[in-house]
């Protein structure tokens, strides 16, 4: 049975290295930084900063081609203060690194926004609790899903892109009084959109506690009339056949089941590196018999927007003219090739 995301784990000898020496973030060191940050840099630091963490593969999914040229910059960025860094303990081989906020990082994306580093709520020792959190895989899970569908759009003859997506937190701050999702997001393919609000159950939770969230869904759709489909990932098929009979009987007890659109997925669909690509024809309708498993894409077919999207940008409302609160990055890496990363 699977219970956890893949680990991203390399196999072979667990070595330890030695301390890399970091510099000491003072005002000078945050000016030196003005030259040698690119706006890659820049945004894979506010990246890190909405998302809490992301492991070394998520990073290269998002801004890079190679591992190799990702783990020299990150190494740069960890030396410089701008990142700091953890790696959790593996059951075989070795975990990737995982890679949060540090000081200096914090005081730059403050200093770019207009703020003062010290009001918008940035500790250093809350960035690396999440090193410790019980949530910890679960929050690398659903942040790896959404850096594979960046990853599919950066390709070049992609014709799909990611136009939005929210945290945890902020969909809490937006929705938290009714409905709590894991993540928000919205993937453009070709003429096609679809938006969705994602729930990613480990199998470790009580199947009512999802059902009950049907009901916060409608209640959501009720006062905002918009209709957004909710995309449920859990662990193995027999889980999945479990939850659908459960969430089947939720949705016949609201009086228009069709303002909440559910669809699931199984990891075991998938081979290992595959568990959480969202793009794969792995969707299954809850309330469509007939129509089998479907893409993102062809699940935008199957639920054409029918008002305003949630979102017409990647700006929350909440987030909107908020003094101490840093700007959200956009969904997508910078356009253009990155400046040369060693700046003389």
């Amino acid at each position: 049975m699977i219970t956890n995301p893949p680990q991203q784990t390399y196999l072979g000898r667990r070595t330890y290295t030695r301390p890399t020496a970091r510099v000491v973030s003072s005002a000078e060191h945050q000016l030196w930084l003005v030259r040698h940050l690119t706006p890659r840099d820049r945004w894979i630091t506010r990246m890190i900063h909405e998302h809490r963490v992301l492991t070394t593969h998520q990073i290269v999914e998002l801004g890079w081609i190679t591992r190799r040229s990702a783990n020299l910059r990150l190494l740069e960025l960890y030396r410089w203060r701008v990142l700091d860094r953890f790696q959790p303990l593996a059951v075989s081989g070795l975990s990737p690194m995982h890679y949060v906020l540090d000081v200096a990082g914090a005081a730059v994306l403050a200093h770019e926004d207009g703020l003062d580093p010290k009001k918008i709520g940035y500790q250093h020792d809350r960035a690396m609790g999440i090193a410790h959190s019980l949530h910890l895989a679960h929050r690398v899970a659903v942040n790896g899903m959404f850096t594979r569908l960046v990853h599919h759009a950066r390709q070049p003859e992609a014709t799909s892109r990611l136009t939005a997506w929210w945290s945890e937190e902020r969909c809490a701050r937006s929705f938290g009084d009714i409905v709590r999702p894991d993540a928000y997001g919205k993937w453009a393919q070709g003429r096609a959109e679809i938006e969705w609000f994602l729930e990613l159950d480990f199998g470790t939770e009580a199947l009512r506690r999802l059902t009950f969230k049907i009901d916060a869904y409608d209640r959501l759709a009720k006062a905002t009339r918009i209709i957004t489909p909710v995309l449920i990932w859990t662990t193995t098929l027999r889980r999945e056949a479990r939850l659908r009979e459960a969430l089947a009987e939720a949705l016949r007890n609201l009086d228009d089941p069709a303002r909440v659109p559910v669809a699931t997925t199984a990891a075991d669909l998938a081979e290992p590196d595959q568990h959480l690509d969202a793009t794969l024809t792995r969707w299954l309708p809850l309330t469509w018999p007939g129509t089998g498993r479907l893409s993102l894409g062809q699940l935008a077919a199957l639920w054409p927007p029918t008002a305003k999207p949630l979102t017409d940008s990647s700006t929350a409302d909440s987030d909107i003219g908020h003094p101490t609160r840093l700007h959200p990055p956009q969904p997508m890496p910078p356009a253009g090739p990155d400046p040369q990363q060693r700046v003389a």
